[in-house]
């Protein structure tokens, strides 16, 4: 009896005992190569978090990225200044996740969630994990609705749904950035997060002054994470962004992501991965490359019934305009459409360059009516026949009436043209493009009337 009611009265007090804590096992920097450290001493697990003490007696951020026997690999997340052999590495016990929020609205972030602009700490209170747990994809909503972007040529030709993934494929200096701002602006989604992976700083700070400007602010967030960047970082803010996304779509909002660019996110993952020794594959780039665009991508799209949607455009850099360079035709395979942007077309002064013939949405038979589809299929048969034939017609080779679909191609074709340029700061909504695109097909003269169904 006595010894049960000992039992009873210590039993009372294990509550208020103290916590056992583990406690923290500390490593020292063994070597160092370029951006990879490499320490020993630690028993962590890939993605833990590191402080690496430096000789100033500051510290660097490092992420585990890769470990052989007992040498662990760590990729920091900013500069390296002031480190020396056998620097102290320390684990960080602190959760990894992301404050989100309301709050986010109209403010600009780097990788880590801190803020770069002048307008004070976020005030957001929620916290969620950074990693979200994958979507089964039998639970995903189908694309079913259209989704406006703003955009004449994109809302009457290339018509994109809520949760479809497009790919923007464009060289340098032919209007990609104009061609999101635009979007931004423009959009009839809910929520926009744009993410700047690996751009110039410059092109940060005009994109959010003059392409985004205050009122495409408003509504929403921008995670930057610019060219001179650590590696690492420009792969969280990636991920940052997209979370972000996650987060207002699990809200019941539509969000519109726009990610520039998935080729810089890319080479940030192949500069990580050839670090710390995999070797390369295809054109320099290693095979964890090809498997982390995928696993980005995919977070993406539709929730479950009754959720909302993430309606993504990543932008692809294609180097001397090559189509077939291997991020792009990795990201042309997975994602639901492209929209290639043509130089020839931006050095004609024709903005935005959008290749109407190159570019495809794989939804749009699925979300629009059968008249809006036939318009769109003979817009394009008629755009593909100038093009055909513009040699001929340049050199003043072609007789007019040698061929009735010809003549009709020249006919319409400066209306054509009209059509698919658009101003800076003229939205054209989807039901006004659409329209249009009945108007342009009708042709002036009676005798084409014949080769024209849709009208």
């Amino acid at each position: 009896m006595q010894r049960e009611e000992i039992s009873s009265r210590l039993s009372r007090y294990l509550d208020k005992q103290a916590p056992v804590t583990q406690p923290v096992v500390e490593g020292y920097l063994t070597r160092m190569v370029g951006l990879t450290l490499e320490a020993v001493g630690l028993n962590v697990s890939v993605g833990c978090r590191c402080k690496v003490t430096t000789s100033a007696n500051k510290s660097v951020e490092a992420e585990v990225v890769g470990f052989s026997q007992d040498r662990v690999f760590l990729m920091p997340t900013e500069h390296l200044d002031g480190l020396q052999p056998g620097a102290k590495v320390v684990p960080i016990s602190h959760q990894n996740d992301v404050a989100v929020g309301p709050g986010l609205l109209g403010r600009v972030i780097d990788g880590a969630g801190q803020v770069l602009d002048d307008l004070g700490p976020l005030n957001v209170d929620e916290r969620i994990d950074f990693a979200a747990p994958p979507i089964n994809p039998l639970r995903r909503k189908p694309i079913d609705e259209t989704l406006d972007v703003g955009i004449r040529a994109i809302n009457a030709l290339l018509t994109v749904g809520k949760g479809q993934r497009m790919g923007l494929f464009a060289g340098s200096g032919v209007g990609k950035s104009v061609l999101l701002g635009m979007m931004t602006r423009f959009t009839t989604a809910d929520i926009v997060v744009v993410g700047l992976i690996g751009e110039r700083g410059r092109e940060v700070k005009e994109f959010i002054d003059q392409t985004l400007g205050p009122e495409g602010l408003k509504r929403a967030v921008v995670v930057a994470s610019p060219a001179d960047d650590a590696p690492l970082m420009r792969l969280r803010a990636a991920m940052l962004a997209t979370r972000i996304a996650e987060y207002f779509r699990d809200q019941g909002k539509s969000v519109l992501l726009l990610m520039d660019s998935l080729t810089r996110y890319a080479q940030a993952q192949r500069e990580i991965a050839l670090a710390i020794g995999e070797p390369p594959a295809t054109k320099g780039y290693p095979p964890s490359v090809f498997a982390k665009i995928p696993q980005l991508v995919e977070r993406a799209g539709n929730a479950a019934e009754g959720k909302g949607a993430i309606t993504a455009f990543y932008t692809i850099l294609t180097e001397g305009d090559d189509l077939q360079d291997p991020v792009a035709d990795a990201a042309r395979a997975i994602l639901d459409g492209h929209v290639v942007l043509s130089r020839s077309l931006a050095e004609e002064g024709h903005y935005p360059a959008i290749d109407i013939e190159a570019s495809i949405s794989r939804a749009m038979p699925n979300i629009i009516n059968d008249k809006q589809l036939a318009s769109a299929q003979r817009f394009k048969q008629i755009y593909a026949r100038y093009q055909q034939s513009r040699d001929l017609i340049s050199v003043g080779a072609y007789a007019a009436g040698s061929d009735l679909e010809t003549d009709l191609a020249i006919e319409r074709m400066p209306i054509f043209k009209q059509f698919l340029r658009q101003g800076l700061n003229e939205p054209i909504a989807m039901a006004g493009a659409v329209a249009h695109l009945q108007q342009v097909l009708v042709p002036a003269n009676p005798v084409s009337q014949a080769n024209n169904p849709v009208s």
